[in-house]
């Protein structure tokens, strides 16, 4: 979570990374719908999470509701409902198309999510997933779960048990241990 400018810095430090687009620039066109949107996406994302963890005062709120209104704007363009204080920083989000995230789930650092994932609630309980998961197209993922380190969840996975074991790969549905194959070359590492 962001709690400070630094964290803030880093956490879109390491988003660019990720994303592979680490000494990219972004001007206005960008803000408004030319190339590069999911960048644009996380870069909005993380303002918006530094603004309403950090920032006080009617200017910041004002600034704040601005700013949401085009992410939600650009949010409903890409097919992503992910929420704020969901994702850890390195998230990597290869391609546009639907991504719904419960507000309460915890996403962990330099994780990978491709298109057709649902992380969300079942009974009141939401998913902790790890650090350096990947998350590969149409899993579904919900419950009062947790997903270790280093996992790679395979394509239409159904994950609705814990998975503590770290650097496996779980596939199936349910889903189930399919091999001890870590998500090691389908993230990126930290930087």
């Amino acid at each position: 979570m962001i709690k400070n400018k630094n964290d803030y810095l880093e956490y879109l430090e390491k988003d660019k990374i990720a994303n592979h687009k680490k000494d990219k620039k972004l001007n206005i066109l960008h803000f408004l719908g030319f190339g590069e949107a999911v960048l644009v996406f996380l870069i909005l994302l993380r303002k918006l999470e530094y603004i309403k963890n950090c920032k006080k005062g009617i200017l910041w709120k004002v600034y704040f509701k601005i700013l949401y209104y085009i992410f939600t704007n650009h949010s409903m363009k890409l097919g992503f409902s992910i929420p704020l204080n969901t994702l850890g920083k390195g998230v990597s989000l290869p391609h546009r198309g639907t991504i719904v995230i419960n507000s309460k789930a915890k996403i962990g650092d330099f994780c990978k999510i491709h298109v057709c994932v649902n992380i969300g609630g079942h009974n009141g309980g939401v998913p902790k997933i790890g650090n350096k998961v990947y998350i590969a197209p149409g899993a579904k993922i919900f419950g009062d779960i947790e997903i270790a380190d280093n996992i790679a969840i395979g394509a239409n996975a159904v994950v609705n048990k814990s998975f503590l074991e770290s650097g496996i790969s779980i596939g199936g549905i349910p889903a189930k241990k399919i091999s001890d194959k870590s998500s090691e070359g389908l993230v990126v590492n930290e930087q």
